[in-house]
């Protein structure tokens, strides 16, 4: 931690500063209270330590302008025996505890080992709080998968440990969520679990939002900042997308995983950081080794465990479950009393390749959930796409298979119902097996038909 020390004993100061920095902490002093509130001004201090008589200056008159300047600092006050008094009015203004002088390094330590304790309370209260107003319901690790149930198995397994666990798997798929509930059960569950999404920031603002930079270490830094880093420290950094790090922040990693030290934008001074990594992408990270947008060395760091969610489509027996948890939670929000779906819409369900996975699945349910009028949700609540996917007539079905149709009409049908239900054209062409070009050919193929079938319009 970064601590002040406000004496106006330079002995005081100095004994201090050996003992703290002994303890791995990085001390700054000031001998009144001017020089402590500008040190404020342009710095981040997690500790102050606060003499009560500081010269011809009131400690207790110091104390509210600290916390004005700075109002999550803690500010431990010194005090000699006579003045207990004082240091108990000290903390009805907002000081966290105090030292009576004379005082040893011990408890230095121990009074820091309470703020530190308090502090990763304070977070885990947070984290558990941003959980419950969430809006979404949280994944559990119930599955009829077996493949799926593997994956659970293993991260359960790894959570116990340090090791670094890399999450892969298409968009969608719970990555995100798996990384939670990771943490949730591992032995950083009391500190803090940081995401920092890795596609969503230049190179320069990715490092310093990582790692944090000092003033005027780049055009726009007016002041100091600590980085995700040192927020996560005693938790969880979770790197979203990590296939998309710059590579020259990747041996700025590759440091932190290997020695657990970090260096901030500007500054030459190494810093420690106790942090469990967890990283995620939907990237192939051994194709971006080979590409040389990703560093080997770093590859095999992040791969200590690897674990790959499986998209929906491949967790069939899952579907009709997660649609329910889904359901529930959104028919709680929404006011209504919706018991389920009906046989139509879970078939429909599915049969539907959800190529946006878990998200494009909630947001189905949320539709559904708002829009039908009765107590059950319907084929009919459903998006066309999913609808179409129920194999029955009506409600858009097709009745094509079977049909006294050739099959290059059965072909057509099932092309459209994949272009439909992908992101791209290359996607669908990839599904089908075939090249983009074909694909283009055999759509233009069917709406020429599908104009020439229209009755021409009333002369």
């Amino acid at each position: 931690m970064r601590i002040l020390i406000i004496d106006d004993e330079r002995n005081i100061r100095r004994t201090t500063s050996v003992a703290l920095e002994s303890m791995g902490h990085e001390p700054s002093e000031a001998a009144d209270g001017k020089s402590a509130l500008r040190l404020l001004e342009t710095a981040h201090f997690d500790v102050a330590f606060l003499d009560l008589r500081l010269d011809e200056e009131n400690g207790l008159e110091l104390l509210p302008k600290l916390l004005k300047s700075h109002p999550k600092l803690s500010v431990i006050v010194f005090t000699a025996h006579a003045s207990i008094e004082s240091a108990v009015e000290a903390i009805r203004a907002g000081a966290v505890d105090y030292i009576p002088k004379p005082f040893t390094p011990e408890q230095i330590r121990q009074v820091l080992a309470k703020i530190v304790r308090l502090r990763k309370l304070e977070g885990r209260v947070a984290y558990l709080e941003s959980r419950l107003s969430a809006d979404s319901p949280t994944m559990d690790l119930k599955t009829a998968e077996p493949a799926v149930q593997r994956v659970f198995d293993v991260a359960l397994k790894a959570a116990a440990a340090p090791a670094t666990i890399t999450i892969t798997g298409e968009s969608g798929t719970g990555k995100t969520v798996l990384a939670r509930l990771i943490h949730e059960h591992s032995p950083q569950r009391d500190g803090a679990f940081v995401t920092v999404s890795c596609p969503s920031l230049s190179r320069e603002l990715l490092a310093s939002e990582l790692f944090g930079h000092v003033k005027g270490a780049f055009t726009g830094a007016t002041s100091e900042t600590w980085g995700k880093v040192s927020l996560a420290d005693g938790g969880t950094l979770f790197l979203d997308e990590i296939g998309d790090l710059p590579l020259e922040i990747q041996p700025n990693l590759l440091r932190l995983l290997q020695e657990k030290e970090y260096e901030r934008v500007g500054e030459a001074k190494a810093r420690k950081a106790n942090v469990r990594v967890i990283a995620a992408t939907n990237r192939n990270l051994e194709k971006g080794v080979t590409e040389g947008r990703f560093r080997e060395d770093l590859f095999y760091r992040l791969h200590v465990i690897s674990l790959r969610m499986p998209p929906l489509r491949e967790r069939r027996k899952d579907l009709p479950r997660i649609a329910d948890n889904y359901l529930a939670f959104f028919s709680r929000q929404s006011g209504k009393e919706i018991t389920g779906f009906s046989k139509a819409a879970v078939e429909a369900i599915q049969n539907y390749g959800w190529p946006g996975n878990l998200r494009e699945l909630r947001n189905v349910v949320e539709r559904a959930a708002i829009l039908t009028s009765s107590g059950c949700i319907e084929l009919s609540d459903l998006p066309d796409d999913v609808a179409l996917s129920s194999g029955r007539g009506g409600a858009g079905g097709s009745e094509l298979l079977g049909a006294k149709v050739s099959l290059e009409e059965v072909e057509l049908e099932h092309i459209e119902r994949v272009v439909r239900q992908t992101d791209s054209m290359e996607e669908a062409a990839k599904i089908l097996g075939i090249g983009a070009a074909t694909l283009f050919r055999k759509r233009k193929m069917r709406k020429s038909r599908s104009s020439r079938s229209q009755p021409p319009p009333p002369a």
